[in-house]
Parts: C-alpha cells; structure tokens; sequence
C-alpha cells in the first residue's frame, strides 16, 4: 500500500525541484516565469509568494487545459514556459509538477522545500491584500502541526 510519503518520494527522481534562493535568483533576473501555488484557497490567502496565480491542487488538470470551467489561461498556454510549483512543504508541488509533465509542460519544477523553506530563508510572503506578512504571523502558520486525531493509531 502506498502511502503520501512513498507516492511524493517515487516521483521526486522524475521531477525537477528548485530551491528557494535559486528561485528568489531567477525572480530577480527575469520576469518571464510563472508560479503556481497550488494550496487551498485559505491557505493562499495567509501566504504567498508574490505575483504567484492560486490554482487549488483539485483542480490543477484542468486548470491546465483549454475547455474548462477552471481553465487559468495564462497556465493552460505555458505548456513551453518555465513554470514553478508551490506549495506548503514541497510535496504537493512534487506530485502536481510530475502530473504537469505527463501534460506535456516542458519546464515544470517544484519548489523544493516549498513555502516553508522560502519563509525559513527569510524571502517574503504576503496575504491576501498582498500586503507583507508579518514574520510571527507566518512562523504561526507554519508551526502548525496535525491534530492529536490526526495522527493515526498507535502500533
């Protein structure tokens, strides 16, 4: 039985992964690349990355594609374009970029370490108002951890 864990893990060899301050270099020598940051609406609007497009990891595939309800344009024509992925940790991003590969999205990388490793860099974040967020507040968002219910039986 596979497990979260061992699906991120067996596509992390056929992905491409960027990490945070590599990112934060490319941002700041070109214009040309398009985020995604595939979190939860909720969480987009606590932090993000700047200028990044929010397209919730339910409807990524179709968000790719021409024809939809979901269909984001600007991502739907990038199939040639360097795109990044985010999201929390890494792992989601990991299985959306190699799903976007079998797309036929060329450029496709994930962001290694995710939101969490940009912050811990201390490269920043804004909310929904696209104001900063406040280092506290982001070292909140990411303290949280699964509730005790969440955790699973005990062998």
């Amino acid at each position: 039985m596979k497990t979260f864990k061992s699906l991120v893990e067996d596509v992390l060899t056929n992905i491409n992964e960027i990490f945070p301050w590599d990112l934060d270099e490319k941002l700041n020598s070109t214009s040309d690349i398009l985020l995604i940051d595939i979190t939860e609406p909720t969480e987009y609007a606590t932090v993000h990355i700047k200028n990044s497009i929010n397209v919730p990891r339910g409807v990524l595939e179709s968000s790719c594609d021409w024809g939809y309800g979901e269909t984001v344009p600007a991502l739907a024509d990038a199939r040639n374009k360097e795109v990044i992925i985010i999201c929390r940790s890494g792992n989601r991003s990991a299985l959306a970029a190699f799903t976007m590969q079998s797309m036929g999205f060329n450029k496709v990388s994930s962001l290694k370490t995710g939101l969490r490793g940009w912050f811990d860099y201390e490269l920043s974040l804004y909310n929904e108002f696209e104001q900063e967020v406040d280092e506290d507040d982001a070292d909140a968002y990411f303290s949280k951890g699964p509730a005790p219910e969440q955790m699973g039986p005990e062998d």
